[in-house]
């Protein structure tokens, strides 16, 4: 089998843990912890025992109409243009622990960005409350560097033959730098919780990866707001197709829906439940800097289906790569045979 370590990096734990982006117009500001695309391909490797990186930045470039109203930072705003580039350091680190057969890993991710946050129409909001505030029906604009909220996850995968499955649950914690009030923000101030499994065919000698991924998104109130964002499903598929043991081609289709509406004294805007599909492809490659195996990743969908969101294109750009990987465990020694005279 081609060496696990040069492939499977990038589409791991991190994959369902990163994930703050302007997205979604039926989550509050926006923003959907849940990034389409994002969990595969890859969706059910855990790498072997060891410490990796990855450094994942996201592209994102959307609008919602003039004739569509949404809610960001507190404000009520329509017309609205958003470019995002934000980038996603994630440390993961799979242990030599097994429960129930299963690699026990961990993984901690540390978003910041510069969301470009432009609206046409200025409704309602503190932007007009605050002292010099913008009239109402002005054009607003907000962009900011800040780092979004810290985020943790857990994972067991389990591997049989070429296939590879795994359950990850990950938690993001508001500590980041959020600005209430303001448009250009990374950070989603709210406790959200995610659990997920996925799985994935893997067969080196035909070159085929097949992966699948789904889960639940589960989000809490944003105390400055007093928003309360509703509830997500999510699911990824992928097919891609490895040309070498260097460069792998594929497709990948993504779909989230909202299952329960946004609700608290906050949503002005009422229970928005949001759904969007999108659809796209990804190519990889995979090198050596000195002897340390390097994957770079470039993954592209565009939203085809969408209700209540923000509409665009997503991108992502991966560098991945270990920093150690632990020896694997010597085979033990036969035991000699003793006969008794």
């Amino acid at each position: 089998m081609w060496p696990l370590t040069r492939h499977l990096v990038g589409g791991m734990v991190l994959a369902t843990a990163a994930s703050l982006a302007p997205a979604a117009q039926a989550a509050e500001g926006g923003l959907s912890f849940y990034i389409e695309g994002q969990a595969v391909p890859l969706g059910g490797i855990v790498p072997p025992p060891g410490l990796y990186f990855d450094s994942t930045t996201y592209f994102y470039s959307g609008k919602v109409g003039a004739n569509r109203q949404t809610q960001i930072g507190g404000n009520v705003v329509a017309n609205v243009n958003v470019n995002l580039v934000a980038d996603f350091a994630t440390a993961l680190w799979v242990t030599p622990v097994q429960i129930l057969g299963g690699d026990l890993a961990f993984a901690f991710v540390m978003p910041f960005g510069e969301p470009a946050v432009r609206a046409g129409v200025l409704l309602n909001g503190p932007l007009i409350n605050q002292a010099f505030g913008r009239p109402i029906g002005a054009s607003v604009g907000d962009s900011t560097f800040n780092p979004g909220d810290p985020i943790v996850s857990a994972s067991l995968g389990w591997h049989s033959g070429n296939w590879h499955w795994k359950l990850a649950g990950v938690l993001s914690i508001p500590a980041g730098g959020y600005e209430p009030g303001q448009l250009s923000n990374v950070a989603l101030n709210r406790y959200i919780g995610d659990i997920s499994a996925g799985a994935t065919y893997l067969d080196p000698a035909l070159g085929i990866e097949l992966s699948a991924a789904a889960g639940f998104t589960l989000n809490g109130t944003n105390p400055a707001t007093r928003y309360n964002t509703g509830d997500e499903f999510h699911v990824d598929v992928s097919a891609s197709k490895y040309l070498s043991k260097e460069v792998s081609v594929g497709v990948i289709a993504s779909h989230y829906q909202q299952f329960t509406g946004d609700s608290g004294p906050g949503a002005r805007l009422g229970p928005f439940k949001g759904r969007v599909t999108a659809v796209g492809g990804t190519i990889a490659v995979t090198g050596e800097l000195g002897k340390i195996p390097v994957t770079a990743r470039l993954k592209v969908l565009r939203e085809v289906e969408v209700e209540n969101r923000f509409q665009g294109t997503i991108g992502f750009f991966e560098v991945s790569f270990p920093l150690w990987v632990a020896p694997p465990k010597a085979a033990a020694e036969p035991r000699s045979l003793v006969t008794k005279s």
